[in-house]
C-alpha cells in the first residue's frame, strides 16, 4: 500500500483512517478483530503505567499486517510477510526509534520468548504458532544475542508480551480515537526534539 503524502500533522489522521477502514479484518484466526488486538495491547500497556512512547508502540505493532506490500497475513501463507519492518517503515519518519524498533522488533521479541522462556512457548495460539514457524521459529544462541545487543531489546519483550496478551474476546478498551492525543505528542515530541 502506498501512503499519501504524510507529515507531522497528517500521521495521527493517517493510522487513524487504517484502524477505521480495515481495523474489522480477522486477526490471524484469533477470537479478535485486527483493531481490537491492537487497541488490547495499548491498553495491557496502560495498565502497567506504560510511558507513552510504549503505548504508542503497543497500539501501532501490528500496523505492518496494513501496509505490508506483501498483503494481510493468511493462514494458508507458506512465507512470512515481513509485518514487522513495514510497520516500522512507515512510522519511522514520525516516531522515535523506541517506537519503531518496538514495532521493527516485536516478531523478534517472539522468537526471542520462544528461545528462552518454556512458559510463553507453551502459550502461543495456533496461529502464533504457525507465524512463528514462518517468521524463523525460536531463536539460536546467535540470534539471542544479536538481539540482546538491540538498545531496545527489553521494551520490545514488554510489547510482545501486551501483544500475545491481546487477544480477548469481547473485551471493552478505548477507541482508537481516544488515543489520538498521546499519538500527536509523541510524534510532535519527536519532531521538537529528535528523539
Amino acid at each position: 500500500m502506498s501512503a499519501p503524502a504524510l507529515d507531522s500533522t497528517t500521521i495521527v489522521g493517517f493510522l487513524a483512517g487504517i484502524f477505521e477502514r480495515r481495523g474489522a479484518e480477522e486477526y490471524l484466526g484469533e477470537p479478535v478483530t485486527m483493531a481490537e488486538h491492537m487497541l488490547q495491547g495499548a491498553w495491557f500497556a496502560e495498565q502497567e503505567k506504560a510511558s507513552d512512547e510504549l503505548v504508542a508502540a503497543a497500539l501501532l505493532h501490528d500496523v505492518g499486517h496494513f501496509t505490508s506490500e506483501f498483503g494481510a497475513y493468511s493462514p494458508d501463507d507458506t512465507e512470512d510477510k515481513h509485518h514487522d519492518d513495514a510497520g516500522a517503515e512507515v512510522l519511522a519518519p514520525f516516531f522515535p526509534p523506541l517506537v519503531t524498533e518496538c514495532v521493527r522488533l516485536h516478531v523478534a521479541a517472539k522468537r526471542y520468548l520462544c528461545a528462552t522462556d518454556p512458559s510463553y512457548d507453551a502459550k502461543l495460539s495456533t496461529a502464533s504458532r504457525h507465524t512463528l514457524a514462518l517468521q524463523g521459529g525460536p531463536m539460536n544462541a546467535g540470534e539471542i544475542a544479536e538481539f540482546r545487543s538491540s538498545p531496545f531489546y527489553s521494551e520490545a519483550v514488554r510489547v510482545r508480551l501486551w501483544d500475545e496478551a491481546g487477544k480477548v474476546a469481547g473485551m471493552q478498551t478505548r477507541s482508537f480515537r481516544d488515543y489520538a492525543p498521546l499519538l500527536q505528542r509523541v510524534v510532535d515530541r519527536f519532531v521538537a526534539t529528535g528523539n
